[in-house]
């Protein structure tokens, strides 16, 4: 009788229209920072699981470094690591307090 009501649920959960709505489509995001005495630069936020999967920046010729990720429409929370130490994007003009005593940079993706 356990399974047959476990069955229930899933087919209930299937016909939803949560389960069965198409997620949004991501959009190109491009972040930059002016970092020139940088030797590793990575981007990291909620789109990216934070530190465990940072996104490696590509250093540019001017000194700048940049990365294009594919990100959900919404409001974003994101910091850079520069050379292994967390840092705030100058450019970012909102900021939200993050638990570790700093503040995390958003960004809102239409």
């Amino acid at each position: 009788m356990g399974s047959h009501r476990k069955r229930k649920s899933a087919a209930r959960k299937a016909n939803s229209p949560i389960a069965s709505s198409p997620l949004p489509a991501k959009r190109r995001v491009v972040f930059s920072l002016s970092a020139p005495d940088a030797r590793n630069v990575k981007v990291a936020g909620d789109f990216t699981g934070w530190e465990d999967a940072a996104c490696e920046m590509t250093r540019q010729r001017n000194g700048s470094w940049q990365a294009t990720i594919a990100v959900p429409p919404g409001q974003h929370e994101y910091r850079f690591i520069v050379d292994g130490q967390w840092a705030d994007d100058p450019k970012c003009e909102v900021r939200k307090p993050n638990p570790f005593g700093g503040e995390n940079c958003t960004r809102v993706v239409d």
